[in-house]
């Protein structure tokens, strides 16, 4: 066990030793955890930057494919089926050819890319100090393996 952790669970509180206003302890941390499975899916990159996309209007594959930077074609097919089968993603097969495929936010969907973009939100506000405190943390970590390495 890592130095500074406790078996026990004890009981969740802010920073400032204040019990939160929720019970973090509610979503089980066991894997097999219906909330933690949901969180999982929707918390990924790839998932907040469909929904993200499809909050402006339905896109086909392709569309998708060429505005999320980085993502194969498999993981896309992935991300969508997992979204669509959780209700946030529905998938239109318009029957021309070759055959057309759009996929749009369902109103559970839209209700979720609220909560993303108050988190996207959050990040641009804060990106500065984050930064700040990447820096300052890998500044610690190299004076430690230089103090290491005197020794």
């Amino acid at each position: 066990m890592e130095e500074g952790t406790s078996q026990s669970l004890g009981s969740p509180a802010d920073t400032a030793g204040h019990r939160t206003d929720y019970d973090v302890w509610q979503w089980d941390a066991r894997e097999d955890c219906e909330v933690r499975q949901i969180l999982d899916r929707v918390a990924d990159k790839w998932s907040l930057l469909a929904i993200a996309l499809l909050d402006r209007r339905s896109l086909r594959f392709t569309e998708l494919k060429r505005e999320i930077d980085g993502i194969s074609q498999r993981m896309l097919t992935r991300t969508l089926r997992h979204l669509e089968r959780d209700g946030l993603v529905e998938r239109t097969v318009h029957p021309v050819v070759p055959p057309r495929v759009d996929y749009a936010l369902t109103p559970l969907g839209s209700t979720l890319h609220a909560t993303i973009k108050s988190l996207v939100v959050w990040t641009e506000a804060h990106q500065e100090e984050i930064a700040r405190a990447r820096a300052d943390y890998d500044q610690r970590e190299a004076d430690l393996h230089e103090a290491a390495a005197g020794s």
